[in-house]
């Protein structure tokens, strides 16, 4: 991988993490068009890269999330000394439903960590299937979602639902957003809450993910070659998906799902038939 392949995987992830269509199926496919090797380091650049546009989320959402946090900390710190005189605000609430939806993928990420990495080396074989599982999970979204609740309106039951879809990301071509904006909205949820809280669920495991493999990357013998492009990848990925995320918000106000639903169905459909020529 040289620097301009690492610009051009950036700006990938950027605008496709949020984007309902596959960050990483789309990387995957852009890695096997450009002959990079499907190697551990690799498989490193395109778990951190996702780092960078987990700052663009940061900058986008930072008055949401530093409310949600600062009002669960505070209840919860209530609820050690034992002197919480009323229940959890809306922030905290919304903060305790984040952490119960992450649980489940954190889980399987971990266990699975092994299995999952080993999942990259066919790219295009794996870029096709989980692509055509996105089509269909928008589909299904778009079609029976009743679209009439609002994130106040969230209970424990939603966020757990919604946090198993979240182990379909856990795999390499799943669409993170596009599996968990599918399961907001088939608990009922209009597309703009469901993003918003796709969104937001998406920073513990983002951050976790990444950070996990900053790990091995430390350890890597060749880092002071590896790590400007790490830097190149993380910047063009952070200014790219605050556009993105921008973008599909006032999007998902206006229109539906069945758009990217077709784009994912035809792409996947364009990988597996390259896989199958290979």
């Amino acid at each position: 991988m040289n620097l301009l392949e690492a610009l051009l995987l950036g700006i990938i992830q950027g605008l496709t993490e949020f984007i309902p269509v596959s960050s990483t199926a789309h990387l995957l496919i852009t890695q096997r068009l450009l002959g990079i090797p499907a190697d551990e380091s690799t498989f490193s650049f395109l778990v951190i890269v996702q780092l960078g546009t987990l700052v663009s989320l940061f900058i986008f959402y930072w008055k949401d999330l530093l409310n949600i946090l600062i009002a669960t900390l505070n209840f919860l710190a209530a609820l050690v000394k034992r002197n919480a005189s009323s229940g959890p605000s809306t922030d905290a609430w919304l903060g305790i439903y984040i952490i119960l939806a992450t649980i489940p993928a954190l889980l399987v990420g971990y266990v699975l960590r092994d299995a999952v990495e080993a999942l990259f080396r066919q790219p295009m074989l794996q870029a096709a299937m989980r692509l055509f599982a996105a089509a269909i999970l928008l589909s299904l979204a778009e079609r029976f979602s009743r679209k009439n609740r609002s994130l106040n309106q969230m209970n424990w039951l939603d966020a757990l639902v919604i946090g198993f879809f979240q182990i379909i990301a856990v795999f390499p071509g799943a669409s993170r957003s596009g599996t968990t904006i599918s399961g907001g909205m088939l608990r009922g949820f209009d597309r703009p809450s469901a993003a918003r809280f796709a969104f937001l669920m998406s920073v513990p495991v983002m951050l976790a993910a990444g950070g996990y493999e900053m790990l091995d990357v430390l350890q890597m013998p060749n880092l002071g070659t590896f790590l400007p492009l790490l830097v190149v990848g993380f910047v063009s990925a952070a200014i790219t998906g605050w556009f993105a995320i921008r973008w599909l918000i006032d999007f998902l106000g206006k229109r539906s799902l069945y758009g990217f639903a077709i784009y994912c169905a035809l792409v996947g459909s364009t990988s597996l038939v390259v896989y199958l020529l290979q």
